[in-house]
């Protein structure tokens, strides 16, 4: 008698790796990320948190997913715009992609940034980041981002770009 529960059918178990062999994966792919080109170390500059996070953060990591997904969906959009024509769609599936993924890292880095200016243990950072290294995600546009954020003075006469997006970030919650 064969079992009705659907797990123990072996025509519905996924060949697609998961579990151990899938998180190998995933940190093989992490550990060949070269750091990036002008990395950054961002001094403590602790400011008391209580135990709630705070409202900047959640704002910017809703902006920055609102970002992804949306050019997440785009790519997954394009097959029916242009499923026909191979040039167009490997030109703008590349573009949407490189673009969220540029969205994912500034948003990692600025996230990291923080955390290094409250102070947190680096290797704790590092074990957070899943990285041996923090300077793949640390860039100038992050610490830019994080002082916008913040709220931070920049030392710039004419404010970066990422400083005035997270200043808009923080004011409008996301």
């Amino acid at each position: 008698m064969t079992s009705t529960y659907p797990r123990k059918r072996p025509q519905r178990r996924s060949e697609v790796p998961h579990g151990p062999q899938h998180n190998t994966g995933l940190r093989q792919i992490r550990d060949t990320l070269p750091p990036a080109p002008a990395p950054c170390t961002v001094e403590p500059a602790p400011h008391p948190v209580g135990e709630e996070v705070p409202p900047e953060l959640l704002a910017l990591v809703t902006h920055h997913c609102r970002r992804i997904n949306a050019y997440l969906a785009r790519a997954q959009h394009l097959q029916t715009l242009h499923g026909t024509s191979m040039k167009q769609w490997q030109r703008l599936v590349l573009y949407t992609l490189t673009d969220a993924l540029a969205h994912n890292h500034l948003l990692v880095g600025t996230l990291a940034a923080y955390l290094q200016r409250q102070n947190l243990d680096a290797e704790l950072l590092r074990r957070y980041l899943q990285s041996p290294d923090p300077d793949r995600y640390i860039t100038r546009e992050a610490v830019q981002h994080l002082d916008g954020l913040t709220d931070a003075v920049p030392e710039e006469a004419a404010e970066p770009v990422w400083t005035v997006v997270g200043r808009h970030i923080a004011r409008d919650g996301g």
